[in-house]
């Protein structure tokens, strides 16, 4: 899994709690076989919906404070960040369509 920014617990302050615009973190793991059916679908959001939001994943075994901090208990998790602040989440992969009509409820909320 490569075509999204990595973040790890030295980078998820500043590249997701400090972001200017929202950040929509996916939660995964190596082993997880919906997370890599869900980076083609992260990926294409990220590249559409550049102005709007950040998209970036976390390995959740490789930095395992950040994921219990966030109570991660299943992958794929998807948690959108704005101000420093979850203000959406999901577990599970999703057509593209419903991902994005889920962001977009969840950006409309917060304006």
């Amino acid at each position: 899994m490569s075509d999204l920014q990595e973040v790890d617990e030295t980078t998820f302050d500043e590249l997701v709690l400090r972001a200017d615009k929202p950040v929509l973190v996916e939660f995964w793991a190596q082993w997880c076989g919906p997370c890599h059916q869900l980076l083609p679908i992260l990926t294409q959001v990220g590249a559409e919906r550049n102005d709007q939001l950040t998209v970036v994943k976390i390995n959740a075994d490789e930095n395992p404070v950040i994921s219990a901090n966030y109570r991660v208990m299943a992958l794929p998790t998807m948690m959108l960040f704005h101000h420093g602040r979850p203000i959406w989440a999901v577990v599970g992969a999703r057509p593209k369509a419903k991902l994005l009509k889920e962001l977009d409820d969840a950006l409309l909320a917060r304006v």
